[in-house]
């Protein structure tokens, strides 16, 4: 995925010696899929971003937050959502050459290591990261969504608390199913029901 340019920062006016410190601030509309499937932030939402950038030997400490708009679904009902939230994140970045010897030593997590570039930094990564684990993975309008009907599709709780459908006895339903339309599906019961007791007469 290529770098989202509004969160790419510059520094190369943060100063080399360890403990020197950078402030940014960004206004930028969110990039695409920043979040998870069922909830996000919508590309184009604000997203504002605060963040202090601490050299250290090896790199860059990040430390910010985010103040992102969030928009999506509810998992049982499938209502939609609108949240305002604000994730934090601390990550470091490292320098080409301490990842490089990270990876020499064996760490089997040197390929997912944040890196600098030569005099910029990309802040999308550790925003993502930060979102997805501050997410819900089942996003829900409330705790006791009663979720959908499942024979009519509508929400529960837009329904009367008597709520319910008949059930046909499943035993005739194929039969019902080859009947025309508009045909007395009432007949067609009767019918069937008259049948069962002409087989259990049969039978005695």
């Amino acid at each position: 995925m290529a770098p989202t340019a509004g969160l790419v920062v510059d520094i190369i006016d943060l100063p080399q010696q360890v403990g020197s410190i950078k402030n940014i601030h960004l206004e930028i509309p969110a990039p695409a899929d920043l979040g998870a499937e069922m909830i996000g932030a919508r590309e184009g939402s604000p997203l504002v971003l605060d963040a202090e950038l601490t050299s250290l030997d090896n790199g860059v400490l990040v430390r910010g937050h985010a103040d992102v708009h969030l928009t999506g679904q509810c998992v049982r009902c499938l209502r939609d959502l609108e949240d305002d939230t604000t994730i934090s994140f601390d990550e470091l970045y490292f320098t080409p050459e301490a990842a490089r010897a990270q990876a020499a030593e064996g760490d089997e997590e040197a390929d997912e290591l944040f890196i600098l570039g030569e005099s910029t930094l990309d802040l999308e990564p550790a925003l993502r990261d930060a979102l997805v684990l501050a997410l819900p993975f089942q996003p829900l309008c409330r705790e006791d969504c009663a979720g959908l009907c499942p024979q009519c599709g509508e929400r529960l709780d837009d329904l009367p608390a008597d709520h319910h459908h008949e059930q046909l006895d499943p035993r005739w339903s194929a039969l019902a199913s080859l009947l025309p339309d508009g045909a007395d599906t009432d007949a067609a019961d009767s019918e069937a029901a008259g049948s069962a007791v002409d087989d259990e007469e049969a039978q005695r």
